[in-house]
């Protein structure tokens, strides 16, 4: 049987902490210029503008609380499901190859473009899969099970799905 599952989401103590001191602000404005009625700061924000940067500041926020990376192999082949931004099904046989792959730091995590590895998904680290596809487009998807992903990628190749 042919079966990996994971899910990964945005852990990093330090990106949480920028998020938590960001969303401070607008809570301050709200407070402050909302609540007390005292413009804030030598340039105040009109409260229509305060309330438009709260509304992007917890969206933002929002975005990265919901953030999920799926990944699922089986025998029909790929899926990806970057949670809210996109899901991809790919089949065994549009797969050309597929191999678990160390693509170092390619300018940050969530979804990086035009890299050596084509379009490449993760949440943190530097593993993934790398996928080809015969159409000639190139995926990868990042993984923190990099040995149990080997093992499944390898048990395709025995099965001749790859």
């Amino acid at each position: 049987m042919l079966t990996f599952k994971e899910t990964q989401k945005f852990t990093q103590w330090w990106l949480w902490l920028i998020l938590i001191a960001i969303g401070i602000s607008p809570l301050i404005g709200i407070y402050t210029q909302l609540i007390k009625k005292e413009p804030l700061g030598d340039a105040p924000l009109s409260d229509v503008g305060l309330i438009l940067y709260s509304i992007f500041i917890f969206a933002t926020i929002g975005v990265f609380l919901r953030l999920t990376l799926k990944t699922e192999i089986n025998s029909k082949g790929i899926q990806m499901n970057y949670i809210p931004f996109v899901k991809k099904e790919i089949d065994w046989k549009d797969i050309k190859t597929a191999e678990v792959v160390n693509y170092g730091f390619v300018g940050g995590w969530g979804i990086r473009w035009n890299t050596a590895y084509g379009t490449v998904y993760n949440t943190r680290g530097n593993k993934g899969v790398a996928i080809a596809l015969k159409n000639g487009k190139k995926i990868g998807i990042g993984t923190q099970k990099e040995e149990e992903m080997q093992e499944v990628i390898e048990k395709a190749k025995k099965m001749k799905l790859i």
